[in-house]
């Protein structure tokens, strides 16, 4: 029963992935944008979790660490450049 769940969740989480793929594609701002690309590495992240459970290994904790980290810089680089206009300060 668990690993139906798990499945499940797996099918859920595929549906997830393809919405916000078009909210990226038709996203009528940059804001809406940045948001699906967030969505999308907190949904691999799960993802991967739910098939290291399927496994039962721990084989993919390194590729989870690595996604989360580049997920948050990537979100705090392109806010920041939506409100500065550049990533990296001059001063």
């Amino acid at each position: 029963m668990f690993q139906v769940i798990l499945y499940f969740s797996l099918l859920v989480l595929s549906i997830s992935l393809v919405l916000f793929l078009t909210r990226i594609i038709k996203g009528p701002s940059t804001q809406d944008r940045i948001l699906g690309l967030d969505c999308i590495g907190v949904t691999l992240v799960g993802f991967i979790g739910i098939i290291m459970i399927l496994q039962e290994t721990i084989a993919y904790s390194d590729i989870i660490l690595v996604l989360s980290i580049l997920a948050f810089v990537g979100t705090v680089a392109m806010s920041k450049f939506m409100e500065r206009g550049a990533v990296f300060d001059r001063d």
